[in-house]
């Protein structure tokens, strides 16, 4: 926002130089971004946070000035333009269609105005802000947009069809010629301001050519007006027109200010234009603006979050020079009552901000001391912060992808009912615009991007969240998913999940069943669970998928559900002494049939190994000669281990017939020697 030094002396006197207001500025919040000289006059930019619309216009400026300094000095026009002639309901009419993306609409209507230059003191102020002039009737709105903030828009009244204007959304196939000479397609989502028979402006946005103000125009309707903010901005990103208008509707207006604005632009039109001010205004509000509660500021509360004391007359004091209404007070708390241009003051946490950046956070000692309790992690960080500590050890790199993406990368892992995406409307991603329901795709897209740029294995993780459309609902359902992509096989990435899950204590708990989930390669992919409970999928990547995608070589993925793992994980290292004595190891080879889950007969390995069965590992499979058609060969090895004593052969022999004699029970199973 850039102010002019000498409008500002309009409304504050400036009696401090243009550094020591900078440099004050800048310390309230008003970041300083530069003064420059024009023509006599200075041009003070100052950077202006989302949360402070109102310093968008010099009223707001002039107002933090005369707080900051103390000055009481401030002053705004009361603008009361004369008014004569027929009413104004009688040359014009409003209808708004849409009331809950216009609150509030006014119109007030001025003829036989006369169009021309503008005089030279106004040329000067909006020249030194970087405004093109164009006529006295645009440059008056301008002004008064510049002055307190507000948008305005005169319209060619001649020029509207039937003389009147309709607040409606777009029709399709509609089209609008802006003032900036370019024309636009209009959707039906779009909201605009219409005659009788097509579009004249995009509401909040920009007026069109058609009804614009020209050197012939005599009779002007002006329109001030209040607009959905994220309409405007729906608007403004879609077809990527920004003006100074839509960057103040695209944050909280000041409702009470849109009247004072019209009549404040009808006064300088009478004074500059001439013509005359049509009795009354056209004011359609869907509903008055509900009073701004009233915030408890409890005294001591200020040095217990500050760590100074500020005299309780000096608070109010402040909070009053900045609009607040003192409701009541004694001597240990106030209520206040928020202006109706401050929406962001709340709490009361809000005021002591207030009170803090004007009575001057240089003023606060760097070495006071604060009484701060000191925070712990909860459960869901702390097991977030041991994930990515052991897949950066096990050489993962962390991945951040857009939660925003193309069609071909939103499929979800997970089966699920045929729903679509959740979409969302974002003019910078128009192909990117569905929110994802796997990790998966976004990371194989981040390590195909990696592999055409010279990084040839890259190893990503990444933990974030997946938007699950759910049935009836209009919003999704946000799971916290971990993601992996390695260029691994399958038992590969298995082992880089039971690793993961080792750190956590849940690794004996995994168990896996066959499993084929797009998009992976069938037989080579597996269900994971703890327990009962699902906790996702891995496996290795589908060919053709992966050359869709632009992979180059094999990879392989699994997903997590985070849920799951923070619900049973075990943060507490249990002690488990180091081994004395030696382990016996002996590997085993059974004939099974092929659609048996080594799964399932690992269960029963361990089931009946007894206490000495250490672990057992699968180590590879066998088909071929001597080997029944429709049946394989599980090779796996078996470690044994006493805690107290060297076990003896025939003591692992007899947990090693016991295996086979339950797996040949319960499988069919024999030994293959």
């Amino acid at each position: 926002m850039i102010v002019s030094w000498n409008w500002l002396t309009d409304y504050v006197r400036l009696d401090m130089t243009a550094d020591e207001l900078a440099e004050r500025l800048t310390l309230t919040g008003l970041n300083h971004e530069g003064t420059v000289e024009v023509g006599g006059d200075l041009a003070i930019d100052l950077e202006v946070t989302s949360n402070r619309p109102d310093c968008l216009g010099h009223l707001g400026v002039a107002r933090e000035i005369a707080a900051v300094f103390g000055a009481r000095n401030y002053r705004e026009p009361d603008p009361h333009p004369a008014e004569a002639g027929p009413p104004v309901g009688t040359l014009t009419s409003v209808l708004v269609e849409e009331p809950g993306l216009c609150p509030r609409f006014t119109a007030r209507v001025v003829t036989g105005a006369k169009v021309g230059p503008s005089p030279w003191w106004m040329r000067k102020r909006l020249e030194t802000l970087g405004v093109r002039c164009v006529n006295n009737v645009v440059d008056i709105t301008n002004y008064v947009m510049f002055e307190c903030g507000q948008p305005l828009h005169a319209y060619d009244l001649h020029a509207l069809a039937g003389r009147r204007l309709v607040v409606r959304k777009a029709r399709a196939g509609e089209r609008l010629v802006a003032i900036n000479g370019r024309t636009y397609e209009l959707t039906p989502e779009m909201l605009v301001i219409a005659d009788a028979e097509r579009p004249v402006g995009l509401a909040g946005v920009m007026g069109g050519l058609e009804t614009e103000i020209v050197d012939a125009t005599t009779d002007l309707l002006i329109e001030a007006a209040q607009f959905d903010s994220l309409s405007v901005r729906r608007t403004s990103r879609a077809l990527g027109l920004m003006s100074p208008s839509s960057y103040r509707f695209e944050r909280p207006m000041d409702p009470e200010r849109t009247d004072w604005a019209s009549r404040r632009c009808a006064e300088l039109i009478l004074e500059l234009a001439g013509g005359i001010l049509h009795e009354g205004v056209i004011d359609i509000a869907s509903e008055p603006p509900p009073e701004r509660p009233a915030v408890m500021l409890r005294f001591g509360q200020i040095a217990r979050v500050l760590g100074i004391e500020i005299p309780r007359i000096r608070v109010e004091a402040i909070l009053e020079s900045l609009g607040m209404q003192r409701v009541w007070h004694d001597e240990h708390a106030a209520t206040f009552r928020p202006p109706s241009w401050r929406s962001d003051l709340e709490r009361e946490i809000d005021l002591i901000e207030e009170a803090a950046r004007v009575f001057g956070y240089e003023q606060i000692p760097e070495d006071q001391p604060v009484p701060l309790a000191a925070s712990s992690l909860g459960r869901r960080e702390r097991i977030e912060r041991a994930l990515r500590e052991a897949l950066t050890g096990l050489g993962l790199d962390e991945a951040v992808c857009f939660s925003l993406v193309p069609d071909e990368l939103i499929a979800p892992l997970d089966p699920m009912p045929v729903e679509p995406p959740i979409r969302a409307e974002h003019a910078d991603f128009r192909k990117n615009n569905a929110l994802r329901q796997s990790l998966i795709p976004s990371l194989l897209a981040a390590r195909a991007h990696n592999e055409a740029h010279g990084v040839a294995d890259a190893r990503l993780f990444e933990i974030a969240h997946v938007y699950l459309p759910r049935i009836g609902r209009p919003l999704p359902d946000e799971s916290p998913r971990v993601g992996l992509v390695a260029g691994v096989d399958f038992l590969g990435i298995k082992g880089i999940v039971e690793a993961l899950l080792d750190r956590l204590h849940l690794a004996d708990r995994l168990e896996a069943r066959p499993a084929s989930p797009s998009p992976m390669a069938p037989g080579r992919a597996a269900e994971l669970l703890l327990g009962s409970l699902h906790l996702g999928y891995a496996g290795e990547i589908d060919p053709e998928a992966g050359r869709r995608l632009g992979l180059r070589g094999r990879c392989a993925a699994a997903e997590l559900n985070l849920d799951a793992i923070i619900e049973q994980a075990d943060l507490a290292p249990s002690y488990r002494p180091v081994p004395v004595y030696p382990a016996v190891s002996r590997d085993l080879s059974l004939v099974v049939d092929k659609a048996l889950p080594w799964a399932e007969l690992a269960r029963v390995a361990r089931s009946t190994g007894g206490p000495t069965l250490e672990s057992i590992q699968f180590l590879d499979t066998f088909e071929g000669p001597g080997i029944p058609k429709g049946r394989h060969s599980l090779h796996f090895g078996l470690t044994f281990r006493h805690s107290d004593r060297t076990l003896t052969g025939e003591e692992v022999d007899a947990s090693i017939r016991a295996i086979v004699d339950a797996c040949r029970t319960r499988f069919d199973a024999t030994l293959r020697v």
